[in-house]
Order: C-alpha cells, then sequence, then structure tokens
C-alpha cells in the first residue's frame, strides 16, 4: 500500500538547527504553521507552504517538498 497525503515521509529525515527532526510532510508543515506570521510570509517559507502542499495532493514530488524545506531553513540562520 503507498503512503499519501501529509503522512508521506521523506527518503531522509531533516535535521533541525536547534534540535530534532522533521521526518515527513507533516512535521514540515507543522513546523511551518509553528513560525512567527512575519516569518511565514517571507518568500522561501512560502514557496516551501506551497510545495508541501502539491506533494501532499499528489502534485509535485517529495524530494521537492524535502528541498524547499532545506532552502527555507537555510535563510532562517
Amino acid at each position: 500500500m503507498t503512503v499519501t497525503g501529509w503522512s508521506r515521509a521523506f527518503d531522509d529525515p531533516i535535521t533541525l538547527p536547534s534540535s530534532g527532526e522533521l521526518v515527513g510532510l507533516r512535521d514540515a508543515g507543522e513546523s511551518i504553521t509553528a513560525l512567527p506570521p512575519p516569518l511565514q510570509k517571507m518568500p522561501e517559507w512560502k514557496t516551501a507552504a506551497r510545495i508541501l502542499i502539491a506533494a501532499a495532493e499528489g502534485r509535485d514530488f517529495l524530494m521537492h517538498a524535502r528541498i524547499a524545506m532545506l532552502r527555507a531553513l537555510g535563510t532562517s540562520r
């Protein structure tokens, strides 16, 4: 059975700079919604959110979502 939707896991978890990791789409989405609103409005985070949603809906690749998260995290350091 193929996992779909927000339950999809990344091939490799994303290790967070502070502590912890993002295992899949749900973790990544929750991390974005936990950001302060000014950060959520940054282009990198908006792009990551858009691609996460597309991946959860099956309209984009899981790897693209992971890359978008890594890019957004890289700009927030």
